[in-house]
């Protein structure tokens, strides 16, 4: 025992590694992924109801109590591949943020009535990357790119009230980071000014007639962004078993409590083109101001017709309206030599709440093969005319199919590939832009 705990603690540590490290991932329910843990993305996301492993951290805590061992140890790695191209008339440019990494660990153990644990998972973000040649860029002569990634470190309890109704909850550490690296032009960037105080505010409105104004902080890699910033959140969930065929599940996952985003104090640049040509402006501090992830309520359904088929069916309502009604952000540093401005942004976001439906089944075809096929339908949060083509997460639909291969009777291995069709969206600001996707995560599992 001794061995295996340090076995599970030794994976633990450099799991949750892995994961700080990872690139964020690209989502595409809004910006949570469609499913988490391959057997649930198998089955559309469908997850509120029956054993998905530990990935029930991130779905419903309390399907941990319906799990089929003492213990489990699960150990996934998930790829995407998104398909990005922002475009308006007589010019195109592809995303190059075509592939992303995304690692995950779960264990959790049962003790009488109670199972707990531990898991590390990326729970979603967004973001491209355009060339320094692109329009997009304006001339400026740097590429433009956004990089958003969430994770988080979860502890999860689940009690058995009896054996059919379990209750549980979970403490989620959320740490979250931005990279962000943007050119528009002068009068947009005036547009975004909320408020300044500083001996260089009475300047600030010559910058609207500059041909390009830059925000830019960036780490200068791939692995975290610049801003960082953490904080904590929570989720409750239930399970009931109507009958030996039927279950029930519902969960709240709380709107986090995240500091702001921060970077070094001179970690944002501003910079514009100027009469005698590109110039910067001042090298500062950016808060990305309450960032925050929203609430998120589900309940769904499994039912097991017989020994080898199961259908499942969840809905989920994300409420993304309140936490993106606006990107805020204040630029903290000297501007053209001038120290002490504060200057505050305000971007437009007005998303709208999404409502998911997933639909699921999984077919046992040998005792050690199980086969899974899914869908995930939503809306597209973001209105039309507030897209903007560094964010674009606008995927609505997604077809799952999935598999299971058991090597033993405590191994086994999990996959699942998704796909989701091209949107295509005319942003108010004249770029149009198309977003498609997939999606790859592979999971072992050893039961204890």
């Amino acid at each position: 025992m001794r061995k295996r705990s340090l076995v599970v603690l030794l994976l633990a540590v450099f799991s949750i590694a892995l994961v700080v490290a990872s690139e964020p991932a690209h989502a595409t329910n809004g910006m949570n992924m469609e499913g988490y843990g391959p057997i649930a993305t198998g089955m559309g996301g469908a997850s509120m109801a029956y054993d998905n492993g530990t990935a029930a951290m991130m779905n419903n805590p309390a399907t941990l109590s319906l799990m089929d061992s003492k213990a489990r140890l699960d150990l996934a790695i998930g790829f995407l591949a998104p398909d990005i191209t922002s475009s308006m008339p007589g010019a195109s440019e592809k995303s190059s943020a075509n592939l992303f990494m995304m690692p995950a660990f779960g264990y959790a153990r049962k003790s009488g009535e109670i199972t707990y644990g531990l898991g590390v998972f990326a729970q979603g973000g967004m973001g491209t990357e355009y060339g320094a040649g692109s329009f997009l860029a304006m001339g400026s002569g740097d590429v433009v790119r956004s990089e958003l990634g969430v994770g988080r470190l979860i502890i999860p309890v689940s009690y058995n009230v009896n054996k059919d109704f379990a209750v549980a909850a979970s403490i989620d550490y959320v740490w979250a980071s931005l990279d962000l690296k943007m050119a528009l032009p002068g009068s947009d960037f005036a547009g975004l000014v909320t408020n300044c105080s500083g001996p260089a505010c009475a300047g600030l409105p010559g910058l609207a007639a500059a041909p390009w104004v830059r925000l830019d902080f960036s780490d200068g890699g791939a692995m975290n962004g610049a801003a960082k910033g953490a904080g904590f959140a929570g989720k409750l969930g239930v399970t009931y078993k109507v009958n030996s065929g039927i279950t029930l599940g519902a969960t709240y996952h709380s709107k986090t409590s995240l500091g702001d985003l921060e970077t070094g104090t001179s970690g944002a640049v501003l910079s514009a083109m100027t009469g005698s040509g590109p110039a910067a402006i001042g090298a500062g501090k950016i808060k990305v101001v309450d960032f925050q992830w929203p609430t998120t309520y589900g309940m769904g359904v499994a039912w097991k017709a017989n020994k080898e088929l199961m259908i499942a069916a969840d809905v989920k309502i994300i409420g993304w309206k309140d936490v993106m009604k606006s990107f805020k952000m204040t630029y903290d540093g000297p501007v053209m030599g001038a120290s002490g401005n504060s200057i505050s942004f305000a971007m437009p976001q007005n998303w709208k709440d999404q409502t998911v439906f997933e639909l699921g089944v999984a077919y046992l075809f040998t005792p050690e093969f199980i086969g899974r096929i899914g869908v995930n339908i939503a809306n597209n949060p973001i209105p039309d005319e507030f897209l903007n083509y560094l964010f674009p997460a606008i995927e609505k639909n997604h077809y799952t199919l999935g598999a299971g291969y058991a090597i033993s009777k405590a191994s086994s291995v999990d996959f699942s590939f998704a796909y989701a069709p091209e949107v295509k969206v005319n942003a108010g600001s004249g770029v149009t832009t198309t977003h498609s996707q997939m999606n790859e995560q592979l999971m072992y599992s050893y039961r204890f």
